[in-house]
């Protein structure tokens, strides 16, 4: 059984303190067990109560970090785009398990992971996180204290994408860098045709019967839930586009790199190189027909605000 603590600027860790807003700390709470400090969230979506619900599956979220994130490939593409994080402040948003921390390593004088999922947080802490339980819409942060703001695969989980990258862009400070990345690509314009059937077929018979998720099998039941989480990425055509980080950041004060990629690429991503699509998704192209242009499966963007 949780118990929650009312929160106060006693109570909360001084240099932590200094990054929240006044507003915020009158609504959080310290919850046990692993003293999570959480933020009054007055309205859940569907996806939200999704997403909180299967990252903190103790088998699902479990699962999720030991298979989807902690390829070499990622590794290798995550420290090349963060470069030497020692001693800077990092908000990893959407830090879920902590798969970008326990990737690439490193001693960040401060790093804040958010999530809205409680059995996730506890994991992040033990990695070494500081956790915060929030809404990616709506931070409880101060504007421009960050050096670097991450989000690993977030957005596409997020009811308004362009206004939980918004938000993120706040965080960063004059010549601090927003980074994000594995959001899937809208590369499918039609939605019509195998690749629609093919997607449909997922929702409806959920399981992963192509090579896939790092060769691991996933129960309906699971695959179910997951779909769920995955709010942009339910039929082709939904899903991040270059538009969106360059009008959303570009406004903001940042200059915009975007690296559209395969996964199975490491940090050569950044010297023009892109990677191979996989068997699953080749085969999905090629029933979709010419009307599908070959494009990647996601894309990464590194953002440095204007100082």
């Amino acid at each position: 059984m949780s118990t929650k603590i009312a929160a106060t600027t006693r109570s909360i860790e001084p240099d932590l303190a200094l990054r929240l807003r006044s507003d915020a700390i009158s609504r959080m709470k310290i919850e046990q067990p692993g003293n999570i400090l959480t933020c009054e969230i007055p309205d859940w979506s569907p996806g939200m109560v999704a997403n909180a619900s299967f990252f903190s599956h103790p088998e699902f979220g479990a699962r999720y970090f030991r298979s989807e994130n902690n390829s070499q490939e990622f590794g290798n593409r995550w420290q090349a785009a963060i470069g030497n994080w020692d001693d800077k402040i990092v908000v990893d948003i959407g830090c879920g398990l902590g798969n970008v921390y326990a990737a690439v390593g490193g001693s960040p004088r401060e790093i804040l992971g958010v999530d809205i999922s409680y059995g996730a947080l506890v994991n992040a802490a033990k990695i070494g996180y500081t956790p915060i339980l929030a809404d990616a819409h709506n931070l409880p942060f101060v504007d421009g204290f960050a050096d670097i703001v991450t989000l690993n695969a977030v957005l596409h989980h997020c009811d308004d994408m362009a206004g939980v990258l918004a938000e993120a862009a706040r965080l960063v400070r004059p010549g601090g860098v927003l980074i994000t990345d594995e959001d899937p690509l809208c590369y499918l314009p039609s939605d019509r045709g195998v690749a629609f059937l093919i997607t449909e077929a997922r929702k409806r018979f959920p399981m992963y019967w192509l090579p896939g998720r790092a060769g691991i099998y996933t129960p309906p039941h699971e695959e179910a839930w997951r779909l769920a989480t995955e709010i942009h990425n339910s039929k082709p055509g939904d899903g991040v586009t270059p538009a969106l980080y360059l009008d959303t950041l570009e406004p903001l004060g940042f200059e915009v790199d975007l690296y559209p990629h395969y996964h199975n690429v490491g940090d050569e991503l950044f010297q023009g190189k892109m990677g191979k699509l996989g068997f699953k998704d080749s085969l999905i192209k090629l029933l979709a027909g010419k009307n599908a242009p070959q494009a990647p499966q996601s894309i990464a963007c590194i953002a440095k605000r204007w100082e």
